[in-house]
């Protein structure tokens, strides 16, 4: 979210600056850590009150860092038209987009979890849409079948949280968690489909 003082002077020069913090912001959270304002200006080598004229507080700080890319669709062009086929794609692609990503989801995750009512959310749902779509030609082949309910259910199973915890808790390595995941989302559609 820009601030005014960004819109006005010597926007170029701001732009780099808000730029700067941002790109530290996200060193920072690559190397594990959860960056207050105050260590992205350190980084960044820009001085703490200038810092704070970008980034009021954390949790702004981290919702800039949030990842850039938002993607309309996980699914390639040539997905296949069969649900469940386009649904192991998806999973395949969302388990990636999360470790790829893994440190600023971490973050937000972390940062979600504390009340603060009046902070802005970090954590934008896209995923339930990324799972409705490959999970569409349900609608023509299942027409039972509620696939903005099963999306929600799928997403509940199989996001950050879910790897999360089987990395960090369960275990697993990156690629067993995403065959786990891709197994719980085939079983939830199973059940949505055998009208389970």
């Amino acid at each position: 979210m820009a601030m005014p003082y960004e819109s006005i002077g010597r926007t170029a020069q701001k732009s780099r600056t808000r730029g700067a913090l941002v790109a530290a912001a996200r060193e920072l959270l690559a190397a594990g850590l959860t960056p207050k304002v105050e260590d992205a200006a350190h980084r960044a080598g820009i001085s703490r009150t200038t810092a704070y004229r970008y980034f009021p507080n954390q949790r702004s700080l981290l919702l800039a860092a949030q990842p850039t890319i938002s993607p309309d669709s996980l699914l390639p062009p040539d997905a296949p038209t069969d649900a469940r086929a386009r649904l192991d794609v998806l999973m395949t692609a969302f388990a990636r987009y999360n470790f790829t990503w893994e440190p600023q989801l971490r973050a937000a995750l972390r940062l979600s979890l504390e009340p603060a009512t009046d902070q802005p959310v970090l954590r934008r749902g896209r995923a339930i849409g990324w799972i409705a779509e490959a999970l569409a030609p349900l609608r023509d082949t299942h027409p039972h079948v509620d696939v903005g309910r099963l999306a929600t259910a799928i997403r509940s199973a199989t996001g950050l949280e879910t790897l999360v915890w089987l990395v960090d808790i369960a275990g697993y390595s990156r690629e067993q968690a995403t065959d786990t995941v891709k197994r719980t989302a085939r079983a939830l559609l199973d059940a949505a489909v055998d009208g389970r």
